[in-house]
């Protein structure tokens, strides 16, 4: 079975309103699992880190600049057509707008509202990591 390996952003924020922790979650806008819910990011290329991935993902695919702070989880889940190793990475906003250049929508998440929307299979493994950082 192939493996694909990826960084996933987990963007953590404190809304200036609500003054509430929140991650920032994307809605695929193609391929397979279109509509499927996930924390943003993409495959590691050759002789890349992980937290240089996700920056150069998250700067690809919503045209923003992010930190990466540390890794929170690495998650291995075995698809229908493939295994995927995800590097679950902390990542905080240094510049930009996250804007959709790939995804079909977006929303910022809390504790309460994080199981809300339907996260791809392999996401759902992280979300208990997730729920610990927003409090």
């Amino acid at each position: 079975m192939k493996t694909i390996t990826v960084s996933g952003a987990v963007i953590l924020r404190t809304n200036p309103t609500t003054n509430r922790k929140e991650i920032f979650a994307t809605q695929r806008g193609y391929g397979e699992y279109k509509d499927g819910w996930e924390i943003p990011g993409g495959k590691l290329e050759s002789g890349e880190s992980p937290e240089e991935c996700i920056v150069r993902e998250i700067k690809e695919e919503l045209a923003t600049e992010v930190r990466a702070e540390r890794i929170i989880g690495v998650i291995d889940y075995d698809y229908p057509t493939f295994h995927l190793t995800m590097h679950c990475i902390l990542c905080s906003i240094l510049s930009g707008d996250l804007k959709l250049l790939e995804h079909e929508a977006a929303c910022w998440l809390t504790k309460e509202s994080l199981r809300s929307v339907k996260w791809l299979p392999a996401d759902l493994l992280i979300l208990d990591k997730i729920e610990e950082l927003l409090v």
